[in-house]
């Protein structure tokens, strides 16, 4: 990071911040050290991939930046708040207002049309009404493209538009941060690439993203990349040349696949 990055980076709002987080499993009669002391900060409006290898920590970092695990060791800040010494429920609240999940499997309910799967986080939040829940959800799908699927069942669309439902859910609450889990993984490479296109008109709204893969490519079109190998980051780079999805797309030959 250099003197200008770092510059603008402190007048930029702190929206995760680790400090040597460490965390280990025991398995039988071994300590698994899966997170060897991680530490660095994303900011606001940053679109971050975190890649590693099968084995690298990446799905334990995950957990831990979902909320869904706590550090043995260290501390992990979300929008300012410690994780670390929260209760199961206390998470789980913060995880619902704070975090907007992306998975590689879409996790939608079956039988279940894109609004109903859209409103779902809203249904956990006292403060919002059935009527102001089937606006947002509309809100989200129409921004993602899916104005005209609203009432189709997941099981009546294709991998690239249930990924749209849930990217539309996960924006929904209008999350401090956006955290994919191999977003593009099941997806063939046009529809990754749209899906792409939909990250980066995503960040270019000043939105923060964390997107966790072992594909490499991913990382051209994001803003930062930190690698993890062992449990420890071995690289955190700023992305000087960010390729455009919407070009690469353009680029693809003209689709056989009927």
């Amino acid at each position: 990071m250099n003197g200008n990055e770092s510059k603008s980076a402190d007048s930029k709002k702190v929206v995760i911040e680790l400090r040597d987080v460490k965390r280990d499993f025991l398995v039988g009669d071994e300590t698994v050290h899966a997170l060897r002391g991680v530490s660095f900060k994303i900011y606001e409006g940053e679109f971050v991939t975190i890649m590693g290898k099968s084995g690298s920590g990446k799905s334990t970092l995950l957990n831990q930046l979902g909320c869904l695990d706590t550090p043995t060791s260290g501390e992990y800040f979300l929008d300012g708040v410690s994780v670390r010494s929260m209760s199961k429920s206390q998470r789980a609240v913060l995880r619902n207002r704070k975090i907007g999940f992306i998975f590689q499997n879409y996790n939608l309910l079956p039988k279940t049309t894109s609004v109903e799967n859209v409103e779902l986080p809203l249904m956990y939040n006292p403060e919002v009404s059935a009527k102001e829940r089937r606006e947002r959800a509309i809100a989200a799908l129409k921004a993602v493209g899916l104005g005209d699927r609203l009432y189709h069942m997941s099981n009546q669309m294709s991998g690239g538009q249930m990924q749209r439902v849930a990217i539309a859910r996960a924006l929904v609450n209008n999350p401090a941060v956006i955290l994919a889990d191999e977003a593009t993984g099941n997806l063939d490479t046009r529809t990754s690439f749209e899906i792409l296109v939909l990250f980066q008109k995503l960040h270019a709204e000043g939105r923060t993203i964390i997107f966790v893969t072992h594909n490499p490519d991913i990382a051209h079109y994001s803003s930062r990349d930190i690698q993890l190998r062992d449990g420890h980051i071995i690289s955190d780079e700023y992305n000087h040349n960010i390729l455009s999805a919407a070009e690469g797309l353009a680029a693809l030959p003209a689709n056989s696949d009927e």
